[in-house]
């Protein structure tokens, strides 16, 4: 019945007019019963042949993902069909600030999402982050965002984990090489395809639509093809939460500590946050594709890509206040309870708390690029390539309300270790809006650009003697230039104008939280609080003299820095082989000169006029390079037998907002975030020793050992360091997350088994231990010791099922207000079918995050949470059409 309502809407329409389309393709079609019926390749088996195949003739470490058809990835989101690759991690959040229901950040081998190099057809592909903390700060600033990524546009996925000369460098644990469809590899003429879906959300209980379409064709004898491709998805998310903003020691002045020295240095709770998140996400754009062959010898492609995310949210935060109750209000509890160091339960006659309202009606992002490639081939020994191209990314946050509003009553918390806390306020009340406690906003925005150019060069000998003596099949060399430029922007950041305390708060019409807010999430939760309708926030901050709406006293300059980073890379790879191996040996050279522009608070000459004080933007200047041997070698054992062995040098570059070092600050948490102009690139020896055992068609039984000597690694600390307080407009102390370069060591083993196993059936497994840990003791980044996938498969004529089960323990994701942020241990179940209606109609179905297991966070220890997020599952309906 659910699937009868939503068909009878704008989706159906859409659906009718390609079934139409399809019929009287059918009908033209009879008349040439000579045209071919497929697309490369189609199935799910098919599809598992084609990556086997490319993945046992690779010299190096590589695992694939293939398409089997188009638009038809085994999962509906790009990151998730990666997660399910042997030493694949994904993360819904980027840094460390909790799920918003889309995988979007992709990490290999228990690292950092920006340890791996991201590539888009060999090249770079900058990326825009709709999220604020993304924009500024966060640990993601090399690492692209899977979100602006359609799976439409892809034809396959490569994960090469061990490093060859001619990969562009960037990647310490490996490179990420999404790979699209080009016009000349189809093999019928004309190929015309089209996808209308539902999309439904059963938490915030929506249905949006989902459209793509692709048009290739290619002339008769195969030297010119047109592919264009265009997409509009749209999807409702909402997600509710308990978040612990972080913890801070009870101070010794304060009254609670004279009281009972007992409660000095304990460290309690600095807000616990009744957290709903509402989202209506929209990403539109496509990608084209000319290619030419006009000879045997020469090859021309011009392709570009182009995708905005319109990423609209509010965020309501019903927050207890156990910190500033404590050390800024001076209240001594009535009852408290202390375990692990930890103010774990207390009880207040008032509270400090407040409810953070947040309105970001035009957040969002954009990424395109434009790539020119050609290939020559000179003569019968020689083969030349290039490739020329810019990419451009931004992320965006405007027009943003931030109110807040006091709250009354007295305030109760315990905290229940990995289940979330429970929270009262007895005598107070949370069904209406209290008085105006504070206001804010502002704008924001990143940038991220680059333009690259390079040439490759193959030379294969004829000459049997030398190939004899020396093994030498090719000689591959070439030279890469990039020119990046990264920017954080924060040119606006307001506070309550003249009359924002005296004129009467937003509109409010009686709304409220979900009546099933936080049923998903455990413990004992209430829903009763009121909130806000997001236009009424926003017609509040734009009525004169509520804000302060100046952007030369409001600008924030301590949240931005410019980096500009130009590379130079020269490369040497001699390809080997002989009876039964294979393999390469090369170095590749690298010059990187780094510019950091960073505003300094004071100087000879400052820029005046900010009320954050006066500031000069300092430069700091860079050069270093780098020396990368790199070797892989190949036995082919017996005609099912493969074993391989790597070793090279590698470098991944800091994050940009890493070394831009801004400091993005917190004024009731009194924390924040900065960064390190002096930052090393992370450098690492990498060590690979695998065996796969190709037993039967179309199966695989692997084992493979990885080494990462990490000696620069990148970490967390904290400090303590004076800034402008925007609220309490005076000099405050804030503890400081930075980042530094220490030394560490990654090892670990990846397993992986698919077999068809009786039938139409077939099963996929894998199993990743990584032991990520840095010297001293102190943890790795993201690094979960174990991680496995469980796939199961029927496919038939008519029928494909797919059911894939994804676990990985628990991992550090980073540091936020001076707090250590541990994600739990958490499974995920997806499904997908496709029913085949006819040979032109396919009826589609994805389901993800079956389990809806809740996302648990926590700090030093269980004892100390630090959120619990939901996100609900996401089915989709629809059909795909051939023509």
């Amino acid at each position: 019945m659910a699937r009868h309502k939503h068909t009878k809407t704008a989706i159906a329409a859409a659906v009718t007019v390609l079934a139409m389309g399809t019929a009287l393709q059918a009908q033209a079609a009879d008349t040439s019963p000579t045209a071919p019926q497929t697309v490369v390749f189609t199935g799910v088996r098919a599809a598992l042949e084609q990556s086997l195949r490319q993945k046992r003739d690779a010299d190096a470490v590589v695992d694939i993902v293939t398409a089997e058809d188009i638009g038809k990835m085994p999962d509906k989101n790009v990151a998730d069909a990666i997660q399910r690759l042997p030493g694949v991690n994904t993360q819904s959040s980027a840094g460390g600030e909790g799920g918003f229901g889309e995988n979007d950040r992709v990490s290999l081998r228990g690292t950092s999402p920006s340890l791996q190099q991201t590539l888009f057809n060999g090249h770079a592909i900058s990326t825009g982050d709709w999220f604020l903390l993304n924009q500024i700060g966060g640990n993601v600033g090399r690492s692209s965002s899977f979100s602006l990524l359609p799976s439409e546009l892809v034809g396959s996925v490569v994960a090469q984990k061990s490093a060859t000369a001619d990969l562009v460098e960037g990647g310490v644990s490996g490179a990420i090489n999404v790979i699209t469809r080009r016009p000349l590899d189809f093999r019928r003429h004309l190929t015309v395809e089209g996808s209308v879906q539902a999309n439904y959300n059963d938490l915030s209980s929506k249905t949006e639509p989902q459209l793509s379409a692709l048009m290739n064709w290619k002339n008769a004898d195969n030297s010119a093809g047109v592919l264009l491709q265009a997409f509009s998805e749209k999807s409702s998310v909402r997600r509710d939460g308990q978040e612990i903003l972080g913890y801070t020691p009870i101070s010794a002045t304060s009254a609670a500590a004279l009281a009972n020295p007992a409660l000095l240095g304990v460290v309690v709770p600095t807000f616990i946050g009744a957290s709903l998140f509402e989202q209506v996400k929209k990403r539109t754009g496509g990608a084209f594709d000319i290619e030419l062959r006009p000879s045997r010898a020469l090859m021309l492609d011009l392709n570009g890509f182009y995708s905005k995310l319109e990423a609209p949210h509010q965020n309501t935060n019903w927050l207890a206040a156990p910190a500033n109750s404590l050390n800024g209000s001076n209240l001594v509890p009535l009852s408290a309870t202390v375990r692990n160091n930890t103010l774990v339960a207390a009880s207040f006659a008032s509270n400090s708390g407040e409810v953070d309202n947040i309105y970001r009606p035009d957040a969002g992002g954009e990424a395109w690029y434009l790539d020119f490639n050609g290939k020559l081939r000179v003569n019968d020994n020689l083969t030349v390539s290039g490739k020329l191209g810019t990419t451009h990314g931004v992320g965006y946050d405007r027009k943003d309300v931030y109110y807040q509003n006091n709250v009354n009553g007295g305030m109760t918390y315990a905290l229940n270790g990995l289940s979330p806390a429970s929270v009262s306020y007895p005598g107070g009340n949370t069904i209406s809006p209290g008085s105006t406690a504070w206001a804010g906003g502002g704008e924001a925005q990143s940038v991220d650009k680059e333009q690259y150019g390079q040439i490759d060069a193959e030379w294969r000998p004829r000459d049997s003697l030398l190939t004899s003596l020396t093994s030498l099949t090719s000689l591959k060399f070439g030279a890469r230039l990039t020119d990046h430029h990264r920017s954080a922007e924060h040119p606006l950041e307001t506070r309550p104008g003249p009359l924002g305390f005296s004129n009467p708060g937003p509109a409010w019409s009686g709304q409220m939280y979900p009546s099933d807010f936080a049923s998903n999430l455990g413990g004992n939760l209430s829903s009763s609080y009121f909130k806000y309708d997001g236009a009424a926030l926003g017609a509040w901050g734009a009525v004169p003299g509520n804000r302060l709406l100046d952007y030369t006293l409001r600008h924030n300059w301590t949240d931005e820095f410019q980096v500009a980073e130009k590379t130079a890379a020269l490369y040497a790879m001699a390809n080997l082989g002989g009876d039964g191996w294979s393999g390469n040996f090369g170095l590749r050279a690298i010059q990187t000169r780094q510019r950091t522009v960073v505003n300094l608070a004071g100087g000879p000459a400052p820029v005046t006029g900010s009320a954050f004080g006066s500031y000069t933007p300092t430069t700091f200047e860079r050069t270093y390079r780098d020396y990368l041997p790199s070797a892989n070698v190949k036995f082919d054992v017996g005609p099912s037998l493969v074993v391989r062995a790597a070793v090279a040098k590698t470098i991944a570059r800091p994050d940009y907002s890493a070394l831009g070092g801004s400091v993005s600050l917190n004024d009731d948490a009194l924390s924040g975030s900065g960064g390190n102009v002096n930052l090393d690139p992370v450098r690492s020896t990498n060590v690979d020793l695998s065996a796969e055992w190709y037993f039967a068609p179309k199966s695989l039984l692997s084992a493979g050992l990885f080494y990462m000597d990490l000696r620069s690694i990148v970490a967390q600390g904290t400090s303590s360091g004076t800034y402008y307080n925007n609220k309490r407009s005076a000099q405050t102390v804030y503890q400081i997350t930075s980042p530094y370069n220490t030394s560490g060591t990654n090892k670990g083993v990846e397993l992986s088994y698919q077999q068809p196993v009786w039938g139409n059936f077939g099963t996929l497994v894998n199993y990743t231990y990584a032991d990520g840990k840095l010297d001293g003791g102190g943890e790795l980044l993201n690094s979960s010791r174990n991680t496995y996938n469980v796939t199961g498969y029927f496919e038939d004529e008519r029928l494909s099922a797919r059911l894939a089960y994804n676990f990985r323990s628990a991992y550090k994701a980073g540091v936020d207000r001076g707090a250590s942020q541990h994600v739990d241990g958490s499974p995920s179940l997806a499904a997908s079918l496709n029913f085949k209606l006819s040979e032109r109609l396919t009826l589609t179905f994805d389901a993800l995050n079956l389990t809806n297991k809740t996302i648990a966070m926590y700090a030093e220890n269980s004892d100390r949470p630090r959120a619990f997020y939901s996100n609900g599952r996401t089915f989709y309906v629809g059909l795909r059409a051939k023509l």
